[in-house]
């Protein structure tokens, strides 16, 4: 009875919209080369992959064992379960290193009823019938890409802040990167390397052992603060599009895969800053040499960047 009664809790579907506090962003290993974020118990961010996940458990009334209508009831709860849990999956997905989506929930209406949208319209990848007459219910949706994914409601807003123009209703165009101007060097700062440094196709940083966490919008900045990478160095669509940045476990698959395509800059992450971990500090001789070359502002414009995490 204390089963029905919890699985019937579940199906108010608002009650938990902004469900876990600290500690609700664990983390969670993965095998191979994926990068696997779990949020409390109710789902996970494969941050590899982009997609975000989670499993709904649902029972008839009681009154309804044994009757035709116990499966369609038991379906819908575990359905209505399912969704309420990836809410709050999505809720708990960090955007950068100081806010987390339900915080631009909290602070927009818009936003909040964009996440509410995309998270109803997930897709049932997996449904199982258990022996006990309940059911369980898998539903995942894409962090970005076409279609619904949480990055058209979250990095608009993301841009905006960060002095993008607001985005028309009906849409908005790609933005033109602004041109970058070298900050002058500190005292004692190595030179930078001289016009027509080497071109890379991609960055790929290999954040391992330095605690870094991923984000929907991850910082790259050298040993000045100055940063290297970050939300003001891409084109709007194509962080939409594709995220700002690939995660991975493992630094060859990394440095192979296709999004920073055949000749990446490959650099040492030297600690991670930031309360949620996500911004990551490397040289000042590395970040220089990156910055040598003008045309490197291409790859960064289309977001081809890939972070190695434990």
């Amino acid at each position: 009875m204390k089963k029905i009664i919890f699985i019937a809790a579940a199906i108010v579907f608002g009650v938990c919209f902004l469900a876990g506090g600290p500690g609700v962003y664990a983390q969670q290993g993965a095998g191979g080369a994926e990068y696997v974020q779990g949020v409390g118990t109710a789902g996970n961010v494969n941050w590899s992959t982009g997609t975000l996940t989670a499993v709904g458990i649902g029972a008839p009334p009681e009154r309804f064992y044994g009757k035709p209508q116990a499966r369609p009831m038991a379906m819908r709860a575990a359905q209505v379960d399912a969704y309420r849990k990836l809410l709050e999956v999505a809720n708990g997905v960090r955007v950068d290193a100081t806010t987390m989506v339900r915080d631009y929930a909290v602070e927009s209406d818009v936003v909040r009823t964009q996440v509410e949208g995309i998270v109803r319209g997930a897709t049932i990848v997996k449904t199982e019938y258990l022996s006990d007459g309940t059911v369980e219910v898998t539903v995942s949706m894409p962090l970005s890409g076409a279609g619904s994914s949480l990055s058209q409601a979250v990095y608009p807003r993301l841009m905006e802040s960060a002095g993008f123009p607001q985005a028309p209703p009906s849409g908005y165009p790609a933005v033109q990167p602004i041109p970058q101007i070298p900050a002058a060097p500190a005292p004692g700062t190595p030179p930078a390397a001289p016009a027509g440094g080497e071109v890379f196709t991609g960055l790929v940083v290999d954040a391992r052992g330095i605690q870094a966490r991923p984000a929907m919008s991850p910082k790259i900045v050298d040993e000045n603060g100055e940063e290297v990478y970050g939300s003001m160095h891409v084109d709007r669509e194509y962080a939409v599009q594709q995220g700002m940045s690939g995660y991975a476990r493992d630094l060859t698959a990394a440095q192979s895969n296709a999004r920073v395509t055949n000749n990446p800059f490959t650099v040492k992450g030297i600690k991670a800053d930031g309360p949620g971990k996500s911004n990551i500090v490397i040289s000042t001789a590395d970040a220089n040499q990156l910055r040598a070359a003008s045309d490197n502002l291409s790859f960064m414009k289309k977001c081809r960047v890939m972070i190695v995490l434990d």
